[in-house]
């Protein structure tokens, strides 16, 4: 399946609002098959970065918008590299 990044322009109010958020993601995923890999935090930029897995980009917006949060930037992972590979 397809590897997604998603940047999405939010800044969560609490921990608590993250965590509501977070576990309905969760359950939209189960709900729609999606995988949530892995989300990342800038709170000095007011941005959160995920890393999902999806059929298409369509299924990442209908999720967010399931969810009710912004699916600004999509990118589908071409290649994944890391450190250990130049070693």
């Amino acid at each position: 399946m397809p590897r997604y990044i998603i940047e999405r322009n939010m800044k969560a109010e609490s921990p608590e609002q993250l965590a509501e958020v977070g576990k309905l993601s969760a359950e939209v995923c189960d709900d729609m098959g999606v995988i949530w890999v892995r989300s990342f935090v800038s709170e000095a930029e007011g941005k959160v970065y995920c890393e999902y897995e999806a059929p298409n980009p369509e299924a990442i917006k209908e999720h967010a918008a399931r969810v009710g949060i912004p699916a600004d930037k999509i990118s589908e992972v071409a290649m994944e590299i890391d450190p250990s590979m130049f070693r």
